[in-house]
């Protein structure tokens, strides 16, 4: 199998990379900006694969509120380019989507066919790009992940490791539940959904769910840590872009899909020996 990633420089790219074996992979970031439709066709042309892969994205969730031109640019549009490339060259898609294009306002966990109703930006940008790539490709496969964390870059456990370690005590929202998602985990279940030739809108992420604040906690217990994590509410850390309350993504569509995902806890108890190298 021939697999083109755009995006792999990341934190779920780098592991793309890995994620495949022996399979011939091929992996672009910046400059390769997937804005660049001439550039992203180019690249499809050359690799000629089998798959092609996209998580890049402006992932900045606050930041989309303020630049939303770039958020469209990139995660709507760019997005796009990759699927008429890949189209166009007979390969197939796997694009990356976010818990972010539900409202929060359920408290049963979100099936991929739920409607879409996003809060923010940064939600609206994915939420369009699904809609837009079905268009351009129905066989494609749309990837709907969630509170992603691993090696390599910026996320959730990382930033409280680096508190933790220099303050007595935390506070972290506990008023927001959903499915933390192992970025080496996540990589593995989409090479199987490729080798499965998996279509339409699939949820994956680690099983079970949480608040922050036990996922807060859990992390500084797993570190051997004492300090201590308080809850508190969403109204005390206003952030520019809205968060949903309850965007637990169900794990049916994955289980028909074949994938089988391990706990949160589990992929974190990896995480935390991973860190310590």
């Amino acid at each position: 199998m021939r697999v083109t990633v755009f995006g792999a420089g990341g934190l779920l790219g780098k592991e793309l990379l890995r994620a495949w074996g022996q399979d011939s992979v091929a992996g672009f970031d910046l400059p390769d900006d997937i804005r660049d439709e001439r550039r992203v066709r180019e690249i499809v042309q050359q690799t000629r694969p089998d798959w092609v892969v996209v998580p890049a994205a402006y992932t900045d969730v606050d930041g989309c509120e303020s630049n939303r031109e770039l958020a469209y640019a990139v995660n709507r549009d760019g997005a796009v380019n990759v699927a008429r490339a890949a189209k166009d060259a007979g390969a197939r898609l796997v694009f990356f989507s976010s818990d972010y294009v539900f409202d929060g306002k359920k408290t049963t966990p979100y099936e991929s066919g739920d409607r879409r109703n996003p809060q923010s930006v940064y939600g609206r940008t994915k939420a369009e790009a699904e809609e837009r790539l079905i268009e351009v490709m129905p066989d494609c496969c749309i990837v709907r992940t969630s509170w992603m964390f691993g090696m390599g870059g910026k996320c959730f456990p990382d930033t409280i490791l680096k508190l933790a370690a220099t303050r007595p005590a935390l506070d972290v929202v506990n008023d927001q539940r959903g499915c933390p998602t192992y970025a080496a985990d996540l990589a593995r279940a989409v090479a199987q959904l490729c080798r499965k030739n998996a279509t339409g809108i699939v949820h994956v992420t680690n099983a079970g769910d949480c608040t922050w604040h036990e996922f807060a906690v859990e992390i500084v217990r797993g570190a051997g840590l004492a300090t201590e994590v308080r809850p508190v509410t969403s109204a005390q850390f206003v952030r520019p872009a809205a968060r949903p309350a309850y965007s637990v993504l169900s794990p049916k569509s994955r289980l028909r899909a074949g994938i089988e995902m391990p706990s949160w806890q589990d992929a974190l108890r990896r995480y935390l020996e991973e860190r310590k190298g």
